[in-house]
């Protein structure tokens, strides 16, 4: 018994510490020892191997038993769940139902936590009912668990309720709220919970910093985050060493645009986490210092700190948010080369980077090769394709999907009928959203209505796409009654426009974005006086759009350019070569400024000037001037972080086909790949 003893103690001890091979010497002299069929021994080997990542030999052990407790399917279930498999202890979970072995309060909780990680609410509030008539129901770790799925499953409402029933809280239980009420971006009720958690007597730990912290991030708080700040180092709490608050800090001050404190409190710890390196260089990155952004991301691959997944993953988005391809294929190149980088989330992000950048060849290769795909894969596949208009594409792949048995999930379908909003696939769009509303797993957002009405309204079926939005079962938000106004402006009805446009007003009359709208359907009628109206309450309200910005990488360096920007050292030049461009495009294909995309009181002469300085014209003129028709078949990429204008539009399809250069333009809706005087959004976008 000694011996046995002696064992399980070995076994446990190198679950602790993740020590595979000592585990797996201590396996061989289990068996030798003649204790192969210890039930007590194999549940400790199953739990080792699952802590130490290996699912197969877990699952061997498992399979051998001859006979099994909770303890067994517990431990199972556990270790599906640390390698990040979700779906492992749900099945196991049904499988357990009918072996004879009932669950205990363990067992719930780690399926509570399952149905979590997969944001299925419908999973979790099966398996409450089971877990009540169970008798486990009010068990403080499953019912800390309840709370923490409801909230991560969207349900906060849930939580909250299941929060107010408890007899006795526990500083987890407030910990789950507290953070369930941050993920969910009620932040103000986060830290309203915060405070009475501090009148009932109870002491926070990091964690409950750590969501306060989140939640003031997510508001702008920046005053109640410095408060929280100062209170930890007043009290002496040790934060140099606690890495999850660092990152929380270093959070908090990016999200609210504090970038040199976040900077501060960064270069001030002894430890710094993962998760505070990549939220400092995506501040950077998002705030367009990329110098700063790729200088911190050499110093952590320099650090002793091992790089992982979720940094490859954030790097990879920073590169194909700003469509950096050279940076992104020398990242891809590197991640291939340690272990994290075969991580399925890093392979869906180059994919993603490739798509974004226009590299579609490239990203088809990629996800070809990938030994394994989930539904983010594919989601981002269909995505990619419907951002290029390949809508028959991206229906054929949503179909393959389907065939490899794996399931869509609310993104997917978003993505398909955005790719048949963007290839005009009427018919096919009415198909998949009723399918959608057909699935019984998954239910349609407002954001799928978006895509039904972008879709009418592309067609001229404005009058439908109205009637959608003011029968449907959900509450119209802003951005539906925008994707109408939109829809209105294409095709000129002006009627339409102004009801869709004071609705917008009333709901949203802050967002100058609304008003530009508005006044450019009025502008297309030349109704003047409307368009003033407009422009004065923008002005009485101190308003102030979205400047657009465009964007181009020369030699790996990325050159942005606003409206009329004379910054660049270079914009002389940029002029010269433009005019000359503008004078070879009139004479051989024809082109006429569009001038009713300029303001309209000032002179025709001066309409044709500012129409040359928009931002993407600027970033083609340096392309041009820096080598862009020396580079034979290489297209010349360039990005907009708004809509792309008609003018600008029908100026790069005759630059296309005057010079013999294909052109790709990604804009805020998609992309256009200009060729022979053609693009291939088909002028419609």
């Amino acid at each position: 018994m000694i011996e046995r003893q002696n064992f399980a103690e070995l076994l446990r001890k190198c679950s602790k510490n993740v020590q595979f091979c000592q585990g797996m010497q201590v396996h061989a002299s289990v068996v030798r020892r003649g204790y192969g069929l210890d039930m007590m021994i194999n549940n400790d080997l199953i739990d080792m191997y699952g802590k130490c990542g290996r699912m197969d030999k877990a699952c061997a052990v498992f399979d051998r038993m001859l006979e099994r407790n909770v303890v067994s399917w517990t431990a199972l279930m556990c270790g599906y769940l640390q390698e990040g498999n979700a779906k492992g202890p749900l099945l196991l979970l049904r499988r357990m139902g009918s072996s004879g072995v009932k669950p205990n309060e363990f067992t719930f909780s780690t399926n509570f936590k399952a149905c979590g990680f997969l944001g299925v609410a419908e999973n979790g509030m099966q398996i409450h009912s089971l877990c009540s008539k169970s008798g486990f129901g009010w068990y403080p770790v499953v019912v800390n668990s309840i709370i923490d799925m409801y909230s991560r499953c969207g349900s906060i409402n849930e939580a909250g309720r299941m929060f107010d029933k408890m007899p006795i809280r526990s500083l987890i239980s407030w910990n789950a709220m507290i953070a369930g009420f941050a993920l969910a971006g009620m932040g103000d009720k986060s830290l309203f919970l915060f405070k009475e958690m501090r009148l009932h007597g109870e002491t926070p730990d990091e964690y409950t910093f750590t969501s306060t912290l989140k939640a003031c991030g997510g508001l702008g708080a920046i005053r109640g985050g410095t408060q929280i700040h100062a209170f930890l180092v007043t009290t002496g709490f040790p934060i140099s060493v606690k890495t999850i608050i660092v990152g929380a800090l270093v959070d908090l001050y990016v999200k609210c645009g504090y970038l040199f404190e976040a900077k501060k409190v960064f270069n001030q710890v002894e430890q710094r986490s993962v998760i505070s390196w990549t939220a400092l260089i995506i501040g950077f990155a998002q705030e367009e210092n990329l110098a700063e952004a790729m200088d911190l991301f050499r110093q952590l691959r320099n650090s002793s700190i091992r790089v992982d997944g979720f940094v490859l993953s954030s790097m990879m988005g920073v590169f194909a948010d700003f469509a950096l391809v050279e940076q992104g294929k020398q990242l891809h190149s590197y991640a291939t080369k340690i272990p994290y980088g075969l991580d399925i989330s890093v392979t869906n992000s180059t994919v993603d980077l490739y798509l974004k950048c226009g590299l579609t060849e490239e990203a088809e290769r990629l996800f070809g090769e990938m030994p394994r795909r989930n539904v983010v894969s594919w989601t981002v596949m269909i995505t990619g394709y419907g951002k290029h208009g390949l809508g028959k594409e991206a229906i054929h792949l949503f179909n393959k999907m389907r065939l490899d048995d794996i399931e869509p999930d609310g993104v997917t379908y978003l993505a398909v009928l955005s790719a048949c909003s963007h290839s005009g696939l009427i018919e096919e769009s009415q198909e998949y959203f009723a399918r959608l509303c057909m699935d019984h797993q998954i239910k349609p957002r407002v954001e799928h209505y978006a895509c039904m009405v972008d879709i009418l309204g592309r067609a001229g079926r404005l009058r439908e796409a109205k009637n959608l939005i003011e029968n449907m079962r959900l509450k119209p938000n802003i951005g539906i009654w925008q994707t109408l106004l939109s829809a209105c402006r294409v095709h000129r009805d002006v009627e339409t426009g102004r009801a869709v446009g004071e609705i917008l007003l009333t709901l949203d009359g802050n967002n100058p974005v609304n008003y530009v709208m508005l006044s450019n359907i009025y502008a297309d009628a030349c109704y003047w006086k409307e368009c003033e109206r407009l422009r004065l309450l923008v002005k009485a309200k101190g308003l102030k759009k979205v400047a657009g910005r465009s964007w181009v990488e020369i030699d790996k360096k990325v050159h942005f350019f606003y409206n009329a920007d004379d910054t660049h050292p270079l914009t002389e030049s940029i002029h010269e070569i433009l005019k000359e461009m503008e004078r070879r495009i009139k004479e051989e294909v024809g082109y006429a400024y569009e001038v009713r995309f300029a303001l309209h009181d000032v002179e025709e002469e001066s309409k044709e000037e500012s129409l040359r300085v928009h931002s993407e014209k600027l970033a083609i003129g340096l392309a041009l001037l820096c080598g862009g028709l020396e580079k034979e078949g290489m297209p010349i990429r360039i990005f907009k972080n708004l809509r792309v204008c008609g003018d600008c539009h029908e100026f790069i399809k005759g630059l296309s086909k005057v010079l013999k250069v294909v052109f790709l333009v990604r804009d805020a809706n998609r992309f256009h790949k200009f060729e022979d005087g053609f693009c291939s959004c088909g002028d419609y976008w």
